[in-house]
């Protein structure tokens, strides 16, 4: 032992610099979400192909198994990697939270296919009634907004910080008449 005191946090120079002070939670926190994200995908695009050509399972059933392991393992993936620093509630409440984020983001995925195939289809069929838009507008367009509110809402509402309160707090003995 020296007999040093730690000094006062360093902090980087330049533009880059303080936004990765800034910010840099925030970006390792949205990588890790991605990677969970992309192995998910993968789980589900594996699970799915091989339970229809292996196995000969009708396509919504093996896509309904294969979406539900696949969120399962995004789950634990989020759980103990992505937000492991954050306060651990009811699992079971957390999960159920995931789920139906989850499922809001199929809807906004779903939403921009439709808004694309029969909304801009309509105007314009011969470009967007095609498998090339649907997949971009399902895969990328309608993919990508419901990653970033999947990602906004997992982290406010399924793996809260330490003491952030889920419900607004109210005081009861507060005074209102005088």
């Amino acid at each position: 032992m020296t007999g040093e005191q730690p000094g006062p946090r360093q902090t980087r120079r330049g533009l880059v610099g303080i936004l990765l002070d800034r910010f840099g939670h925030l970006i390792r926190e949205m990588s890790k979400f991605a990677t969970v994200g992309g192995f998910a995908f993968l789980v589900d695009f594996a699970l799915f192909n091989y339970l229809t050509s292996k196995h000969g399972v009708e396509e919504l059933t093996a896509k309904t198994i294969s979406t539900v392991i696949a969120a399962s393992v995004a789950f634990v993936g989020n759980r103990f990697w992505t937000w492991r620093h954050r306060q651990r509630n009811n699992a079971a409440r957390e999960y159920a939270l995931f789920f139906f984020f989850n499922a809001v983001g199929l809807g906004i995925t779903v939403a921009c296919l439709a808004l694309s195939r029969y909304g801009l289809g309509a105007i314009w069929p011969a470009v967007f009634q095609t498998r090339l838009a649907d997949n971009l507008a399902s895969y990328i367009v309608g993919t990508g907004f419901a990653t970033l509110f999947r990602f906004w809402s997992y982290r406010r509402f399924v793996f809260v910080e330490a003491g952030t309160p889920t419900l607004p707090q109210v005081n009861p003995d507060r005074d209102h008449g005088a």
